[in-house]
Parts: structure tokens; sequence; C-alpha cells
């Protein structure tokens, strides 16, 4: 049975609608458009995430 997946979003953003949501797995985790929920979703491995979580911490986010 698949459980069903909790979407999150960061407490800073407020009411703003520019952001993302995530949902945490132990193998995964998905990301989605807030503005466009049925849009797409991606879908990326637990340590691709983690790498990604790192690097935006250490302000090395690609595009920054």
């Amino acid at each position: 049975m698949t459980m069903p997946r909790r979407w999150t979003k960061s407490p800073h953003s407020g009411e703003e609608t520019d952001c993302v949501e995530v949902a945490l797995g132990t193998r995964r985790t998905l990301v989605r458009d807030t503005k466009n929920r049925g849009g797409g979703t991606l879908h990326l491995p637990a340590p691709a995430w983690a790498a990604f979580l790192t690097a935006v911490k250490a302000d090395r986010a690609p595009g920054s």
C-alpha cells in the first residue's frame, strides 16, 4: 500500500505563491510548484536532496 504524501512549504513563504512544496520520503523527495501543483513533480533521490540542501545552506546553490 502506498501512503499518502504530506506536502509542505517553508513557513518563511507566508502567503507568497512563488515557492515550492516538498514531500519527504525515506528514499526520495518530491518537489512541485505551489502555483501549479498539477504541472509535474520533480523526484529526487534522498542523497541528491541532502546535497542540494547542504549547498543552499552553504550559499553554493546552482545559480546563486
